[in-house]
Order: structure tokens, then C-alpha cells, then sequence
């Protein structure tokens, strides 16, 4: 993939000024930016439990519609969210942080089994360290993790600029354990 002109000078300004860019490929980037523009990983094939789609493939990023930016990102519909919280905060060692938390209805993307208990996908876990999917960033930060649980029904993402404000080892645990926020009684 190019890079345009103003992609490569923003960049280098980052750089200089001693921002880390991460890049990867629309169908392989998260996004928070408000409970109205984000981006977040699901299956590619329909119907697909998340533990199902975590191999090569089988994962892409799908957004709302004003975070939509390319043909390789799927579109979540508006009302995906039931409730949705969107929250910022520095972490324990002072790093910034973004996160959307709530209840979704899985109903409204083909992609998700409502009665899936769901998975996380993640930035710095997987094999080798190099993320599920593998390369996967979130676009203006080091780091995210995100729990889809469609049998909850909830989700929640959180993208970080330090690696312990997004923890990969509560996985089973659930959204509410990884992704402090609300949950408005989901379930």
C-alpha cells in the first residue's frame, strides 16, 4: 500500500517530534475515537464464532460509518451499540488511554453467532507477540485489546499507549475484568 504525500509528512513530523506510528491496512486497524466513530475486529465469514476466526484471514476491521474509510473495512450498522459508554483516562504509569464499553445487539451484523460467548482480539498477544490478527494495530495508539461477547450481549475495546493498561491475560474473564467501564447491565 502507497502512501500519499501528506501520510508520509505527517509521519515524519510524528517521528521527529518522538510519536511512535504504527501502520497497517484499513481491514487490520481499530479505532476509538468517540462512541460514534470507531472500528473494531470481527469475523470475515459470516456466522463465525470469534474463537473460530482467530486464524490467518479470518479477521477484519469493521467500523461505523463515520470511521468508515475503505472498501476492505466491513460497515457496522448504526444501532450495533445498545448502549455504549466512550471513556478516556491515563493509566497507573500516566499513558493515555480510550475505550468503549456497553451492550451491542449481534442481531445486526452477519458476522457474529448470538449465542457465541465470544473472544478477544489484541494488538501484542497472539503468536509471537505480534497480535490476533497478526500486524493489527489501533490507529493513534501502541496498543488495544478487544473483547466481542455476543452471548453477553457486550463489548468493549480499549486502545492504550502502555502495554499494562490494555491486559491480554483476563481473556475468559470477561469484558468487566479487562475493560473497566459500564456494562448497563447487559446480560
Amino acid at each position: 500500500m502507497a502512501l500519499t504525500r501528506l501520510q508520509l509528512l505527517v509521519a515524519w513530523t510524528l517521528a521527529m517530534a518522538g510519536v511512535t506510528v504504527l501502520a497497517a491496512s484499513p481491514d487490520n486497524t481499530v479505532l476509538v475515537d468517540s462512541a460514534k466513530k470507531y472500528c473494531m475486529i470481527m469475523p470475515r465469514t459470516p456466522h463465525t464464532d470469534i474463537g473460530d476466526s482467530e486464524h490467518s484471514g479470518g479477521m477484519q476491521s469493521y467500523c461505523s460509518a463515520s470511521a468508515h474509510t475503505s472498501d476492505s473495512q466491513g460497515l457496522l450498522p448504526d444501532n450495533f451499540w445498545r448502549n455504549v459508554e466512550f471513556k478516556t483516562g491515563t493509566g497507573s504509569q500516566g499513558a493515555r488511554w480510550a475505550q468503549l464499553t456497553g451492550c451491542i445487539r449481534p442481531e445486526t451484523v452477519d458476522r457474529l453467532n448470538p449465542g457465541d460467548s465470544g473472544g478477544q482480539y489484541d494488538s501484542s498477544g497472539g503468536d509471537g507477540g505480534q497480535g490476533n490478527p497478526q500486524g493489527s494495530v489501533c490507529a493513534g495508539f501502541n496498543h488495544y485489546v478487544e473483547l466481542v461477547e455476543p452471548a453477553g450481549p457486550r463489548a468493549c475495546i480499549r486502545c492504550c499507549d502502555d502495554s499494562d493498561d490494555c491486559p491480554l491475560t483476563k481473556d475468559t474473564a470477561g469484558c468487566p475484568a479487562v475493560v473497566p467501564g459500564n456494562y448497563f447491565n447487559c446480560g
